[in-house]
């Protein structure tokens, strides 16, 4: 059972850090450990680099635009000759809080798919109110999505939406969200998508699911997603944890 993105340096975790790793060595648990900005994609790649089952992603959050700079490229290079980076992410466009750095996130978010492309890796994207430009800025990079398959990390869009990304060669992240009493659209998406394109994920310590929803989110609870998905394509939760296994190694290139 794989954890497709999670955030294991995240200050919440700073009393659960030490017991979380453990189980997640204990279980043999793989963690893909996502980073929002340099100082914190160093982190993550220390945390990979001490635990077997601990990879990295490196890259720019889209909240965090105003810090970025060139030197930043440089430096997500650098790390990226590490083994156990395996992607640039969390990256992309995020429109919910402020608009004011719409073309700053837009620029950022082409400076680091160009990264990305010239080494080889994936990305993994977040988007949230901003399909629509996403969509505009990838039209540029058709050519590499359709070689490197990439990841949206919690999908929250429409079934259309989806239908386009799965266009583009992407594989959608789903996380406690498909839990949640509120929860319809993304419902749709998971009826619709194919399980060889989807993938599992907690995004903790957010987004906890239903029954710990209020609660810091941990690696082991995306175990509630994979039965929801089960449950909504009418499969066994073993061929839902199995099947998303495949997928997130094939993403990752992980042996």
């Amino acid at each position: 059972m794989i954890d497709a993105h999670c955030h294991l340096y995240d200050s919440k975790f700073d009393d659960l850090r030490e017991e979380i790793l453990k189980n997640i060595t204990q279980t043999k648990q793989i963690c893909i450990c996502s980073a929002d900005m340099v100082e914190n994609s160093k982190k993550a790649i220390t945390l990979a680099n001490e635990n077997p089952y601990v990879y990295a992603t490196i890259g720019t959050h889209p909240h965090e635009v105003i810090e970025f700079s060139k030197n930043d490229l440089d430096e997500y290079r650098c790390m990226a000759k590490n083994k156990k980076v395996v992607a640039i992410g969390e990256i992309g466009l995020d429109y919910y809080y402020d608009l004011d750095t719409k073309q700053t996130q837009i620029d950022v978010l082409k400076s680091q798919i160009e990264l990305a492309i010239s080494l080889n890796l994936p990305c993994v994207f977040h988007v949230r109110e901003a399909i629509g430009d996403f969509l505009n800025v990838i039209k540029d990079y058709k050519d590499y999505f359709l070689k490197t398959p990439c990841v949206m990390h919690s999908f929250s869009g429409s079934v259309e939406s989806a239908k386009i990304l799965l266009n583009y060669n992407f594989y959608l992240s789903i996380n406690g969200i498909c839990t949640f009493k509120n929860a319809k659209t993304i419902l749709d998406v998971i009826r619709s998508v194919p399980l060889d394109r989807l993938l599992i994920e907690t995004d903790a310590p957010y987004l906890a699911p239903t029954p710990h929803r209020g609660e810091i989110n941990r690696p082991e609870y995306v175990l509630f997603v994979a039965k929801r998905i089960a449950e909504l394509k009418n499969l066994d939760e073993k061929t839902v944890i199995k099947q998303t296994e495949i997928n997130t190694k094939k993403v990752f290139k992980i042996v």
